[in-house]
């Protein structure tokens, strides 16, 4: 599948013409340093993927269990609302009044009758209509709305929103395809493998880093800085390269979304790791509380740890028996807000869920495992700031192709898998 690029106008053209720097001619093999950093792309990233032909994540099914539950969210720098209606639907519109553009709803989540801005007392219902408003035919007969005012005209602008295995998707365009023809057939196989049984909300968290979000994107198709960076992972045999696992992308024409995987139960000692080139793998480190890895099979596939990327801006994560929703949102060209969410099934025994909950101190901005992620893409983004126009990451680890990998993770393929759907969405192909 190809999706279709937003039509350019003349002002679009002139301006991603007039971005200071051109892509290298290797393409995606090498990634310009300045598109971290330049208010320009940022910009035309809210235009053209934000606002594009893209499915972007917006809450869990879960969020909206009862007819006016709320969860507010984000598409790049625009708030949204994703809520039930009376009738059980899930509608989504943007935060924002369309009277004087105020946020309307200011909690992460709640449930209300009705949707009223603070400001001047504009209501709309649960589908974002406007019903009415304070003083329409002013006081004692003076002031108020002309008589051509119609509440049909005025409404919270709506987003195409659709649900899938769970998981709450919107989109500005009327052009994305169907969300299973968007994410692809392998990876809406996974989705459903993770969401196959009634969730439970588990706990929740965000944590604001300082660096460009595509960095972040990055950071979770990195499948083998996950051996280095995380010791916590080497020492203690949870995630390394020489485990049986793979990466899978959507297929190599539209490789944007990718599984990277391993199954602990297959470690087979490599000699890049006896030999002490991964410095953590000869640590005697001992847990005090070695149960927090213990670890039962959740699934017949072998698979104990792995990590979704759904392009542009969310990740799965199953590590042990943790499921985490992770997603990110842009809050400037050098800041990004990610979000943690962690999942259990409503049918797991206290067991179970103690384990889950036990387990989730692996990851987020505290974790075990993902501390180390909160700060070195900061060094990225201050590594990389006033490069100029010449400088580029080098992404040849695995080769240059954007295939699928089951036979080694040592390999940036699903980096390069991003940066292939971002050019083209971005219009740098």
């Amino acid at each position: 599948m190809t999706l279709a690029t937003p039509p350019e106008t003349a002002s679009e053209t002139a301006r991603t013409e007039a971005l200071p720097f051109d892509w290298p001619e290797e393409g995606v093999t090498r990634i310009p340093f300045q598109i971290f950093s330049d208010p320009a792309v940022y910009k035309l990233e809210q235009e053209r993927i934000f606002r594009g032909p893209v499915w972007h994540f917006l809450c869990l099914e879960l969020d909206l269990k009862e007819p006016g539950d709320y969860r507010t969210s984000f598409i790049g720098d625009t708030p949204i609302i994703a809520v039930k209606n009376r009738d059980g639907e899930i509608n989504a519109m943007v935060n924002r009044c369309a009277h004087k553009g105020a946020l309307v709803c200011h909690k992460q989540r709640g449930n209300a009758k009705a949707l009223s801005c603070v400001y001047h007392s504009w209501t709309y219902d649960l589908s974002g209509q406007l019903m009415g408003l304070a003083f329409r035919d002013g006081l004692r007969g003076k002031g108020g709305m002309p008589d051509d005012f119609n509440v049909k005209d005025h409404r919270l602008q709506p987003v195409r929103s659709a649900v899938f295995a769970g998981m709450v998707f919107g989109t500005f365009s009327d052009e994305t395809p169907d969300v299973e023809s968007f994410f692809g057939a392998e990876m809406c196989k996974i989705l459903r493998r993770n969401f196959s049984r009634p969730l439970k909300l588990l706990g929740y968290h965000s944590q604001i880093i300082h660096n460009n979000w595509k960095l972040y994107a990055e950071n979770v198709r990195d499948s083998y800085h996950a051996t280095l960076l995380h010791t916590f992972y080497t020492t203690f045999k949870i995630n390394r390269l020489d485990m049986d696992g793979g990466i899978r992308i959507t297929n190599a024409a539209q490789p944007w979304h990718h599984l990277s995987f391993a199954k602990r139960a297959t470690l087979d000692a490599a000699e890049e790791y006896k030999a002490a080139e991964v410095h953590s793998a000869s640590y005697e480190t001992r847990l005090e509380g070695p149960e927090l890895l213990e670890a039962w099979n959740e699934f017949d596939d072998g698979i104990t740890h792995s990590i979704q990327a759904l392009f542009p801006t969310l990740a799965i994560q199953f590590t042990l028996n943790s499921l985490a929703v992770r997603w990110f949102t842009p809050r400037g060209v050098d800041k990004t807000e990610l979000f943690w969410m962690y999942i259990g099934y409503e049918d797991d025994d206290e067991a179970e869920e103690r384990m889950r909950i036990m387990q989730s101190n692996l990851t987020g901005a505290a974790g075990l495992v993902s501390l180390e992620d909160g700060c070195i893409n900061a060094f990225v983004q201050r590594g990389t700031q006033g490069s100029g126009q010449s400088a580029s990451a080098f992404m040849e680890m695995g080769g240059k192709t954007v295939e699928s990998s089951e036979a080694s993770r040592a390999t940036e393929v699903a980096i390069r898998g991003f940066w292939k759907g971002y050019r083209e969405i971005m219009g740098f192909a």
